[in-house]
């Protein structure tokens, strides 16, 4: 079985349904624990820490450099030593297969810091 760090995103523009419940409960078994699946179920959080502004902007511009490579993209609050990242699918209203293999792609460039 591929793992999610190991996938790419699939161009999504609307048309599927976004993943059940059920289905994101699955997926968050299979990224890190410190990921929260919100109230609604239409996307995933998560928040990292660092010791610096330059190490945070550091781990911004890896993330973004490799959503540009996915065509998939977070949403970020940047502050002083921490991210809050958010990943949806924002073309179906929820979660996708790629909300959760931008977050495995996440947790390691966190983990390779």
């Amino acid at each position: 079985m591929t793992e999610l760090v190991d996938k790419h995103c699939e161009p999504c523009e609307g048309g599927i349904s976004p993943l059940t419940r059920e289905e994101a409960d699955r997926y968050l078994k299979k990224i890190a624990p410190e990921w929260t699946l919100s109230g609604d179920a239409k996307e995933i959080h998560r928040e990292f820490k660092f010791k610096g502004f330059q190490k945070t902007i550091g781990f911004v511009n890896a993330v973004a450099w490799m959503a540009n490579q996915e065509g998939h993209h977070p949403d970020m609050e940047v502050g002083w030593g921490r991210v809050l990242m958010k990943w949806s699918t924002h073309a179906i209203g929820g979660l996708s297969e790629n909300d959760f293999i931008c977050a495995a792609k996440t947790d390691k460039l966190h983990d390779g810091k």
